[in-house]
């Protein structure tokens, strides 16, 4: 699933191509990418329909276009969903799904949607051009200039829960995912499975840091490809797969210590660490209550 830094990258592709456009066409190819817009494929394409791109913003993994009435439309790219910008008489890509033909300063282009799961989608957000309330509820992310790195550090050392589960909860930081939660955690030499509460502050700070520090490197290497279904809106593949350390690596050597990195099963996905550098925690041993026999 794309995370943050490839869900930037089309975002800042998008604010290069098509800021200014008016949306003079919408085609809607298959009604499930548009699902969760109340009023269905025509009138989706028709809420869209004569309206100009005045922006493009991205909350955690979601992304939005705001449009000239206040509304926005809203997207999610999910397991393989694409946003590309293509020249109008270039084949349709084999799971195009939605079509947008623009003018204005996009002219001569067309801002497509494919998706070969179908797990993404688009729908328009009334309203949301500064924030759609769909997604007000999730977390600003690492690299947000307003996130707030105290309240992360405070909120993580309050749970119990592992330190991996909650890098992946997007109601307290969005955007991390699963291959950059395992690539910051390596560099910090932290088990994922080690809770928030018995962290130090210091310990947090330096992950949270680490989460930023891979993120940027993996926007400036366009992200993370392991196939064809992340691309960027040009339809290119990005290259920080190359510069992991851990996720993917089971059974290569660690290079920091040379020991073989580990696979784990991990909310039906995989976790990938050092069993040298990151050690398993141990298990706090439940206190056992001495019985004073009744006289």
């Amino acid at each position: 699933m794309p995370e943050l830094p490839e869900v930037e990258v089309v975002r800042a592709g998008l604010a290069r191509h098509v800021l200014g456009a008016t949306i003079t066409s919408v085609e809607v190819l298959h009604p499930r990418p548009v699902r969760r817009d109340p009023r269905g494929p025509a009138g989706f394409a028709e809420a869209l329909t004569g309206r100009r791109i005045e922006d493009a913003r991205r909350r955690g993994k979601y992304l939005w276009l705001p449009l000239d009435n206040g509304d926005a439309l809203l997207g999610h790219l999910g397991m393989s969903g694409q946003l590309l910008v293509q020249p109008p008489d270039s084949p349709a890509e084999r799971h195009l799904r939605v079509r947008l033909r623009l003018d204005g300063a996009a002219e001569g282009r067309e801002l497509r949607f494919v998706d070969q799961r179908m797990f993404g989608g688009l729908s328009v957000s009334a309203g949301g051009a500064d924030l759609p309330p769909e997604i007000a509820h999730i977390a600003r992310d690492p690299l947000d200039p307003d996130f707030d790195d105290e309240a992360f550090v405070a909120k993580v050392r309050r749970r119990a829960s592992g330190i991996k589960r909650q890098l992946l909860d997007q109601n307290l930081v969005s955007g991390v995912g699963n291959i950059y939660a395992d690539e910051a955690l390596w560099r910090a030499q932290i088990h994922g499975e080690r809770p928030g509460e018995r962290l130090t502050r210091t310990q947090v700070r330096e992950l949270l840091g680490h989460a930023r520090e891979v993120m940027g490197e993996a926007l400036g290497q366009g992200g993370t490809s392991f196939d064809a279904l992340y691309v960027n809106v040009n339809g290119e593949s990005g290259y920080f797969d190359r510069a992991l350390h851990a996720y993917g690596r089971e059974g290569e050597p660690c290079d920091r210590c040379g020991t073989p990195v580990r696979r784990v099963a991990f909310m039906n996905r995989s976790s990938y660490f050092c069993p040298v550098c990151q050690p398993v925690p141990r298990r706090r041993r439940t206190p056992v209550r001495s019985v004073v026999p009744a006289e």
